[in-house]
């Protein structure tokens, strides 16, 4: 079994919001591994981050990812840094992938990159575009298709998906 399609990209490029339109318009289910990691610890991912630091929360993070590629069969939405680990990007191989990009104006915008984001507690726009310099080449080795969110509302986003993947709807 694996996922009718995979979302990746930064934080708040809205992953959770197109991952529920894209699984509605397909007929399928959708499964969030920020939100499957949430309801196994019983706590939010900035706690965890808080609490045990970033290495602890990527161990947790590959191995809900890896549960989730290998039992979902629907959509599946990545967290921002989930692509970091080789072993992730090596599961993604194969897969439909769809890198959600947006620039750091848009990013702003839609996040206020505010402090609940563990990685953009001080200084958000540098820590973005820092963290977007590190990643950017990973989610486009890993994806299928890229489409970009920029101006665009989730709907329009969730069609260029669609478009992008020649996917139809159920």
């Amino acid at each position: 079994m694996s996922p009718l399609l995979v979302l990746v990209g930064p934080m708040g490029v809205g992953k959770s919001t197109v991952g529920r339109l894209l699984a509605e318009r397909l007929g399928v289910g959708y499964r969030d591994t920020d939100e499957d990691i949430v309801a196994a610890e019983g706590r939010t991912i900035a706690d965890i981050f808080v609490e045990e630091g970033e290495p602890a929360f990527r161990a947790l993070e590959k191995s809900a990812v890896r549960t989730a590629l290998t039992e979902h069969d629907g959509v599946v939405a990545l967290g921002g840094g989930a692509i970091l680990d080789a072993d992730t990007r090596a599961l993604l191989a194969g897969q439909r992938v769809v890198y959600l990009s947006m620039d750091v104006e848009e990013a702003v915008r839609r996040t206020g990159l505010n402090a609940a984001r563990p990685l953009l507690a001080v200084n958000p726009r540098k820590q973005w575009r820092e963290l977007m310099e590190a990643r950017r080449h990973l989610y486009e080795e890993a994806a299928t298709a890229v489409v970009p969110t920029d101006g665009r509302t989730p709907e329009e986003v969730t069609e260029a998906a669609l478009d992008a993947l020649e996917l139809k709807e159920a």
